[in-house]
């Protein structure tokens, strides 16, 4: 589920209070495909970063949703898809289940 303005049809994301392109306040959270393609990443070697402390290294990945040019969504991959990665690969969200109630979107490369 995504933010979208119910005036001009525009994604926000992350949410806002206001639509980014007409200024509206008649937001909702519509479903999108969970496709798009990798804009960017990097390797994160970092083990501090909350939730992913024993992930590390994983790839860190900003993901460009099929449904509007720049809508960007940050996510990460486990270290096994380095091989695999690069800007503009297509790839599919997974829903990972990290316990205590906590879903995280993943993406896997396709």
């Amino acid at each position: 589920m995504i933010q979208r303005c119910g005036s001009c049809g525009y994604y926000n994301h992350p949410p806002r209070l206001f639509c980014d392109a007409c200024l509206a306040r008649e937001l909702c959270f519509e479903p999108v495909s969970g496709r798009g393609t990798v804009y960017t990443f990097t390797v994160m070697h970092q083990r501090d970063v909350a939730g992913f402390e024993d992930d590390a290294p994983f790839i860190n990945i900003v993901v460009e949703l099929a449904e509007q040019p720049q809508l960007l969504m940050v996510s990460n991959l486990p270290i096994a898809e380095r091989a695999k990665v690069k800007i503009g690969a297509a790839v599919q969200v997974d829903f990972e289940d990290r316990g205590e109630g906590v879903v995280v979107p993943q993406f896997q490369i396709v």
